[in-house]
């Protein structure tokens, strides 16, 4: 197959939003009713802030895509506006955050097939097991292809997308007064409740950059990559926010708290059994379209950085297809390791320090593209349109640094140290680099 070939655009409009969509919608979705159960209904306060957060980060990439309509996303933005070394940071972190975060959505999947088969999950290693196939599985799928794997997305978008509009429409009207008190379940204060409600809910909307990092597969870029960015996202923070508050109202909150499959309890509650085994196996269609998103995502962000020689060569290894096969081995390996060593805890809180350390290393990317925006000149001579831009980037800038203080110590110092453990592979590159120039015609 050609070079030609292979770096064909086979992403439209409707898979880009899919992409979008399904990535965000996904094991945060399904599993965070869970982990959000001990604050009560004072969990809306993260969702709130959260939602206004991932709207001006969703504002910030679509106008950084539009003036560079690069694959890699977060790491092509960095680079440009901040030189190499800013670059590989932003590259290492975001791609530890996709196989941790891989890590997580393989878990929650886990936790739904428990309720089409208990024997799964009936011990931690087991439960470990039954996401590390469901991680491999997406893994294959996506080794096939960038069109196999967006023609994954759409199905799987498209079918859970229906059943999270009917639960919200149905259960809202349906929902006693009585079962959103007390407000605040948990021992803290608000500001508490906020910051450690801001957390976890953010781990939902991550993924408003997925349009942007395939960039060199997606058909007119510059156009249609803002425009799923906008779109996906705003669709996908209302059904959330919408069908969550409404599982929250549903369950009790003891339920809720030691629920593997929290939207299948709400279903069976509000339709029967039946309906509750239909959500079980909705969401482990959500949860395995959402884990081949972002297995899609674990390949193409060290592949644009290993091209510019910023990471190992490995990494931009490509097969007949055009897929990069050893990144995405390599990856799906290092977030099977995550499972293993945490396999003791239970599923809710392997989930929850798994989406934490996630969060924490996505959160990098996401300061410095804030910066990037606020950092390169507007050349539109709209000066309402640039002011309102600029108050997005603001927002998005002090949003991700607010909500990376409060991913809490631990997840910021393995995030830390894991983004550390990264200089030395970049002070190799550099020392390669400079032994063996770049010769003309080379990637």
């Amino acid at each position: 197959m050609s070079a030609k070939l292979q770096t064909r655009p086979s992403i439209g409009l409707l898979t880009a939003i899919a992409l979008v969509v399904g990535n965000m919608i996904g094991s945060g979705l399904f599993l965070l009713p869970a982990s959000l159960a001990p604050y009560g209904v004072a969990a809306i306060l993260g969702w709130g802030a959260s939602a206004c957060g991932a709207l001006a980060l969703a504002s910030v990439f679509a106008r950084l895509s539009r003036r560079l309509p690069r694959s890699g996303g977060p790491y092509a933005y960095a680079r440009e506006a901040f030189g190499d070394g800013v670059g590989f940071t932003v590259a290492w972190s975001y791609w530890i955050s996709i196989w941790c975060g891989n890590a997580a959505i393989a878990i929650a999947f886990a936790g739904y097939f428990d309720a089409l088969l208990p024997a799964s999950t009936q011990t931690p290693m087991r439960g470990a097991l039954t996401a590390i196939a469901a991680l491999w599985a997406c893994t294959l799928a996506n080794i096939l292809g960038v069109r196999s794997a967006g023609r994954v997305q759409l199905i799987t978008t498209v079918l859970k997308l229906l059943p999270l509009i009917a639960i919200a429409t149905f259960a809202i009207p349906s929902i006693e007064p009585a079962a959103w008190q007390p407000f605040n379940r948990s021992e803290g204060n608000l500001w508490s409740v906020l910051a450690a409600t801001v957390a976890l809910t953010l781990w939902a909307f991550l993924g408003v950059e997925s349009a942007t990092i395939p960039a060199d597969n997606v058909r007119d870029p510059e156009r249609n990559i803002p425009r799923a960015t906008l779109i996906g996202a705003t669709l996908a923070i209302v059904v959330t926010v919408c069908a969550c508050m409404a599982v929250v109202g549903l369950l009790p909150a003891a339920a809720l708290a030691k629920s593997s499959a929290p939207f299948a309890d709400a279903a069976a509650r509000l339709w029967g059994d039946r309906a509750g085994t239909l959500f079980a196996v909705v969401a482990a269609i959500a949860c395995f379209g959402a884990l081949n998103g972002w297995v899609l995502m674990q390949g193409q962000v060290p592949l644009a950085a290993a091209r510019d020689r910023v990471f190992p060569a490995f990494f931009a290894r490509e097969d007949a297809r055009g897929t990069p096969v050893h990144g995405l081995v390599l990856s799906s390996a290092l977030a099977s390791l995550l499972v293993l060593a945490n396999y003791q805890k239970n599923l809710v809180q392997l989930f929850t320090f798994s989406i934490l350390l996630s969060t924490a290393a996505t959160l990098l990317p996401y300061v410095v593209c804030s910066a990037a925006e606020l950092r390169w000149p507007d050349h539109r001579s709209d000066r309402s349109r640039t002011r309102l831009a600029t108050m997005m980037a603001v927002a998005a800038f002090a949003f991700s640094v607010g909500a990376l203080i409060g991913t809490g110590r631990v997840a910021l110092l393995w995030g830390a140290a894991l983004v550390c453990a990264g200089w030395p592979v970049y002070r190799g590159q550099l020392a390669r680099r400079r032994s063996r120039p770049r010769s003309d015609g080379e990637i």
